[in-house]
């Protein structure tokens, strides 16, 4: 088995394929683009600069400078449409093969499982059935920083009880999730599907079986 104690996931696009969930989106994003949009820029602020606050005190506000509305009605009006009202369609979303599998055989080795999202992520975990695997589950939202940020990745390990360098940190982004994890002293796997050269990742796989020959042996 590799040098590990702990391995970590990203969740949208990296436990699941996104191509599925987006497809389902379609409607909602020509209905709320307006929002949506805010919001993206709003998060680039966010990435951009450290600010002191809530951060969904401080997504709502900066959304509401967009929008030309009031930060509560804009972070309720958030709340209720995409952090809530995306979950349901989680229900009818398929894993990539192998993950369960894949986090099922790194438990019987003994190594300890985390999940750092952008996005909360619980009822996704519940929706698709690996709720139960996971010795710590954070968002990044909730340390109030977003990927690339490395504060997120050192918490995340911090709560894992394990060294940065012990943690090997499992996304499909190469600018959020190899460069976060890589900044905090992490190792990092990309999943890319269709290959990737120079991304700066120690690991690329496109098949969860590739991940853990890696890892287990």
């Amino acid at each position: 088995m590799k040098d590990f104690d702990a391995v970590a996931f990203d969740l949208d696009g990296t436990l699941y394929p996104n191509r599925r969930f987006y497809m389902r989106l379609i409607p909602f994003m020509i209905r709320e683009h307006r929002l949506l949009r805010a919001m993206g820029k709003a998060r680039d602020a966010l990435r951009a600069a450290v600010h002191e606050g809530r951060f969904y005190d401080l997504q709502a506000r900066i959304m509401a400078e967009i929008l030309n509305d009031d930060p509560e009605t804009i972070k309720a009006k958030t709340e209720r449409l995409i952090y809530r009202g995306w979950e349901p369609l989680f229900q009818k979303i398929k894993l990539f093969e192998g993950v369960r599998e894949t986090l099922t055989e790194f438990k019987a080795a003994g190594l300890k499982l985390g999940l750092l999202s952008d996005f909360p992520p619980e009822t996704k975990l519940e929706y698709l059935g690996i709720s139960d695997f996971w010795d710590v589950v954070m968002c990044s939202e909730n340390t109030g920083r977003l990927k690339p940020d490395p504060l997120s990745f050192t918490l995340l390990a911090q709560e894992l009880g394990v060294d940065c360098s012990r943690v090997l940190y499992v996304g499909n982004s190469v600018s959020y999730d190899v460069v976060g994890s890589k900044s905090a002293g992490m190792k990092s796997a990309l999943i890319a599907p269709f290959g990737r050269r120079n991304s700066g990742a120690d690991f690329i796989f496109s098949d969860y079986r590739q991940l853990q020959r890696f890892v287990l042996t």
